[in-house]
């Protein structure tokens, strides 16, 4: 819609990731001087890491479209939480190497003969493998086995691993990867962009869309902006795109700090909606009710006690238990006469209860320790945070594919064409 009204060619701030729209920041600059050193060697395994959203596959893609496709044969792997041989099945996948029905070695002398034939062609072999923080030690390890390809003293696959910042946690402190880790030749871990970068940054991909000038941002929007994204590509184009929207709906031609307070407020004030309608139980419930727990007046909704819980000890002196005759507490036909026998002691005050009470005490409310119910309410809000990022989380990849669809109806996934792994 927005792109229609400021006149645009496309979309500039779409989530889907997409090389033409590269932008190089100062982290993005760095991380590719470490991918171009790392195609220099040849070898190894280089490792870029990055928060959800910083641009790592943009960066990727971006470096493949600089590669000399005649020299270089390079092949995309997004990871799932797969085993060893699994990921072995996947990798020959992209290969376009049968898999079906051949053993682990036969696979894998499959795999070295095609690595030999693109070498003897002229052409190295990248295998690129995303989202690498969902990948188990075992497939770590097969990747690991597979770099050790050679023809002629020389590699016959390198690998770049991508991964968020868990991955590189993984990586370098397990110990049953050391040999992994002495084949890793760079790493970089993408940060998210510095305030001076943002008004680059969106004019950047504004320009790649035929921008005329319209909308123009007022030098406090991009300060607003930043504010809100932090820097994470992601999320800043998630905030422009909603303010290119706003601003075709309003029939503005520029955006102020203000508008980008209002939209984020708007962002915010859904979020808010979410949450309560999801919520469970309201925090000020549990705290009302617990408040009257702790009163010093009786809860009046106190549970008593169950049935078979024993007694309270009262404070009276010992008595001998009477053999072969009725428990002490067990509240016959006359109580007071075989409770206890006659005693010039009887009527010292502490069995002079009724026998329903002896059966059945008064029960006490509980005592409720304010840290334990400081630790619920914790408890409480966290689920409710949780419900409303699924719920946010849910409504985006919606978005995403309605968005798709729109675009390109071609795009619908065929089922006649999808391809059941074996087990």
């Amino acid at each position: 819609m927005y792109d229609q009204f400021y006149g645009f060619t496309g979309r500039p701030f779409q989530l889907t990731p997409d090389p033409h729209f590269y932008f190089e920041s100062g982290t993005h600059r760095k991380a590719m001087s470490y991918l171009g050193y790392g195609l220099a060697q040849g070898e190894g395994f280089i490792v870029i890491t990055g928060d959800v959203g910083a641009g790592k596959t943009t960066l990727v893609g971006h470096l493949m479209n600089t590669i000399d496709p005649s020299r270089l044969t390079a092949v995309k792997l997004v990871s799932t939480q797969v085993e060893g041989d699994d990921l072995l099945r996947l990798v020959a996948e992209q290969f376009g190497i049968e898999w079906e029905g051949q053993s682990k070695a036969e696979l894998l002398r499959s795999m070295e003969q095609y690595l030999r034939e693109q070498a003897r062609a002229g052409r190295r072999t990248l295998l690129i493998v995303d989202e690498g923080q969902n990948l188990a030690i075992s497939a770590l390890e097969e990747l690991r086995m597979l770099s050790n390809f050679q023809l002629g003293g020389h590699s016959l696959l390198q690998i770049f691993l991508l991964g968020q910042p868990e991955f590189r946690q993984t990586l370098f402190h397990s110990p049953t990867l050391e040999q992994l880790r002495q084949r890793v030749i760079a790493t970089h871990h993408l940060d998210p962009m510095e305030p001076e970068e943002v008004e680059p940054y969106i004019l950047h991909r504004l320009g790649k869309v035929g921008w005329t000038g319209s909308p123009s941002f007022s030098p406090d929007a991009f300060e607003e902006i930043f504010d809100y994204s932090e820097g994470v590509p992601r999320k800043l184009n998630v905030l422009v795109s909603r303010l290119l929207l706003y601003g075709a709906v309003e029939q503005m031609h520029r955006i102020t700090a203000q508008n980008v307070r209002s939209v984020v407020a708007e962002i915010e004030a859904d979020r808010g909606i979410d949450a309560s309608t999801l919520a469970p139980l309201p925090v000020a419930e549990v705290v009302a009710a617990a408040a009257t727990a702790v009163a010093p007046t009786p809860a009046p909704f106190a549970v008593p006690a169950p049935a078979n819980e024993a007694l309270p000890e009262w404070p009276q002196r010992a008595v001998e238990p009477v053999v072969d005759g009725p428990a002490p507490f067990a509240a016959p036909a006359e109580p007071a006469a075989t409770a206890l026998p006659p005693s010039p002691e009887a009527n010292d005050g502490v069995f002079e209860l009724a026998p329903e009470a002896i059966a059945t005490p008064a029960p006490a409310a509980p005592a409720i320790d304010p840290e334990h119910l400081a630790a619920l309410e914790k408890q409480i809000a966290s689920l409710e945070e949780r419900l409303v990022e699924q719920d946010a989380a849910l409504r985006r990849v919606l978005d995403l594919l309605i968005e798709w669809v729109e675009r390109d109806p071609d795009n619908a996934p065929n089922p006649a064409t999808s391809r059941t792994w074996a087990a």
